[in-house]
């Protein structure tokens, strides 16, 4: 099997799942499954940008809202808001309670449904709310939470184009990296973002480490639980999908930070 050099991952990761400026010099099979591999990575940057942005936020005086606010709003800069674009698409697909063909229609529709509306209320709801409430308790966990959620996020992509899983349709991101990551690589990626988050969680004190490497599970178990339901329903990922299972595992992510 050839080897794609980690660069063109990294570029790949970049290049598909942010707005930063890598172009992607590589389209094929390979380059997808080094990038998607690589996409915990792209999640981490973008979750250090963002916690960047919220602790500058407190320390101009801002409160623990505000701060929230625009520690959840640089994702959706980074990612043209193409995630939470995705979630709107794929609920109101599955809402739609159309046969897979119908509802893959429904989604490539440009307008949002109602399904889509209430579902990019709650999840924004939920993400403000539980960073918010990070930043209350201390400028450590909301700067954490901010980190671990965006990278949680991204491994939930990962595990998501590991083999086995289908493409619902023939063209699309959906379709050029969906089943290209092997299991075991997929495996090994999400106990080595759980173990990072791990050591990561030491800065918060004695169960810090517990709750971080819980939040991690926590999004991967999220956002397998809605795959399982695409697959069914749909038969296959799309790039909403995609989208979708990114901000389902963030959201997680951020409500066991803080339960913890």
């Amino acid at each position: 099997m050839p080897r794609t050099p980690l660069p063109d991952g990294l570029r790949f990761a970049f290049g598909t799942l942010t707005v930063l400026p890598v172009g992607v010099t590589r389209w094929d099979r390979d380059a997808a499954r080094a990038g998607m591999l690589c996409a915990p990575v792209a999640g981490l940057v973008v979750g250090l940008l963002a916690a960047a942005t919220g602790l500058l936020l407190l320390v101009l005086g801002a409160g623990p809202l505000l701060a929230a606010a625009a520690t959840a709003a640089v994702p959706a800069v980074l990612t043209r808001g193409l995630h939470l674009d995705g979630l709107a698409d794929t609920a109101d697909g599955l809402g739609s309670g159309r046969p897979a063909e119908e509802a893959l229609a429904v989604m490539k529709r440009s307008d949002i449904g109602p399904f889509g509306v209430v579902t990019l209320l709650f999840v924004l709801l939920a993400q403000v709310a539980a960073l918010a409430e990070a930043y209350g308790a201390s400028w450590t966990r909301g700067a954490l939470a901010a980190v671990v959620s965006a990278t949680a996020a991204r491994l939930a992509l990962t595990l998501a184009a590991r083999t086995g899983v289908p493409p619902a349709r023939p063209e699309g991101l959906g379709a050029a990296v969906a089943g290209t990551v092997p299991v075991r690589a997929a495996l090994l990626t999400a106990a080595a973002v759980t173990g990072a988050a791990a050591a990561a969680g030491t800065l918060l004190g004695t169960y810090g480490p517990l709750s971080a490497a819980l939040a991690v599970l926590a999004a991967c178990g999220a956002a397998h639980l809605l795959l399982a339901h695409c697959l069914r329903r749909l038969g296959g990922v799309t790039g909403d999908v995609f989208g979708a299972l990114a901000e389902t595992a963030a959201t997680a992510a951020l409500v066991v930070l803080v339960l913890g």
